[in-house]
């Protein structure tokens, strides 16, 4: 009997196992493109699953978690101005009770960095929020590096 109930319990602990597969609907991808002798563009990219949304670098206090590029500090180059990113959907949300900016299907953040040597490698990490109609999923954040040739 003890034999039975333990198979039963694995069972059903594996199904449930099965059906709490962690939700990813956000791949983020990088790239860069030099634009002269001593300037580049990084290019942080990222294509989001139909259904879900993240949100605007913009987003007023009191409402979801906006999304935040940071660039770690490097004596091979440094940023030119903020971080760049088209224009966004707007749209009130009652989960929020306001008007809040967001991106669906992919988004492509863009920044100007000044090299101070022929090449370098640009480090930093993406915080940002993805949610749907019915839920938000947890803050996340990735890391980035970019190698700028």
């Amino acid at each position: 009997m003890k034999r039975i109930t333990l198979i039963l319990s694995f069972l059903v602990l594996s199904v449930f196992a099965a059906s709490a597969q962690i939700e990813n609907p956000v791949k983020w991808s990088y790239g860069q493109k030099k634009i002269s002798k001593t300037e580049a563009i990084v290019f942080v990219k990222a294509n989001i699953e139909d259904g879900w949304h993240i949100y605007s670098q913009n987003v007023k206090d009191g409402g979801p978690v906006k999304t935040t590029i940071t660039f770690a500090p490097s004596k091979d180059y440094v940023k030119v101005g903020t971080t760049s990113e088209p224009k966004p959907v707007t749209k009130f949300e009652k989960s929020f009770d306001m008007n809040v900016s967001y991106f669906e299907k992919q988004v492509i953040f863009q920044q100007k960095v000044k090299l101070n040597k022929p090449s370098a490698t640009v480090k930093g990490k993406v915080e940002f929020m993805v949610c749907n109609d019915s839920k938000c999923l947890p803050p996340t954040e990735v890391e980035f590096s970019v190698q700028v040739k």
